[in-house]
């Protein structure tokens, strides 16, 4: 069976509409021992966030899906997060594979550890396609809020600069990468890293754009 994305988006994410339908987003749960889980508090403050500063009415906490199964095409935005090894077999691949085309949107948050493990999935989902590094001028970095220099440095770690890589087809976006950035952290509840006020915004204006973006030009 054919699915499709397109009714749902048209119906539901035009932002600032008055359809007044509560949207989920949802968090990747994959197997391979990585923690899928981590970063807990982060997508509800982003949905908080969102909620308040772009006029959305997204449902205020993040669900949980599988890649393999049939309810991830309700889903227009999903988060994955981690920091070690991501395992999907050739069924779940080609799921979620099938909901990227079909108008989904998948961003990545590398927690540390996990780039190498990113890339093989990567690979794995589109052997005929690379990530590419997005340019600054890439919209996803200029929607509500304007970051002319990409992503955020939210946290350190091999003392490199942030890199936001992506997966094109058709010129369409189908997944973002945010690596060395560390958005979901970010996004955590202040006590949980005690980042500055400043960097946690950065974080979650960053964050509001990717949501934007994923509902307006997919």
């Amino acid at each position: 069976m054919r699915h499709s994305l397109l009714p749902f988006l048209v119906g539901l994410l035009l932002l600032g509409s008055a359809n007044n339908a509560t949207v989920k987003i949802a968090r990747l749960k994959y197997s391979g021992g990585g923690d899928w889980y981590a970063n807990p508090t982060s997508l509800p403050n982003l949905i908080a966030f969102v909620n308040q500063n772009l006029g959305c009415n997204l449902w205020p906490r993040d669900e949980v899906v599988g890649p393999g199964s049939a309810e991830i095409f309700n889903y227009p935005f999903v988060h994955m997060t981690g920091h070690g090894n991501v395992v999907l077999n050739e069924a779940e691949a080609e799921n979620l594979r099938n909901y990227l085309m079909a108008g989904g949107f998948l961003h990545i948050d590398d927690n540390y550890g996990m780039d190498p493990f990113v890339r093989l999935l990567v690979r794995q989902l589109f052997p005929d396609k690379e990530l590419v590094e997005l340019p600054f001028e890439h919209p996803i970095y200029h929607q509500k809020y304007d970051f002319p220099a990409g992503l955020p440095k939210i946290h350190e770690h091999d003392n490199r600069p942030p890199v936001g890589y992506g997966i094109l087809h058709e010129g369409r976006l189908l997944l973002f990468y945010s690596y060395e950035s560390d958005l979901g952290d970010g996004w955590e509840d202040q006590d949980v890293h005690n980042d500055p006020e400043a960097i946690r915004l950065k974080a979650l204006m960053m964050g509001a754009n990717l949501i934007q973006y994923a509902f307006t030009n997919n």
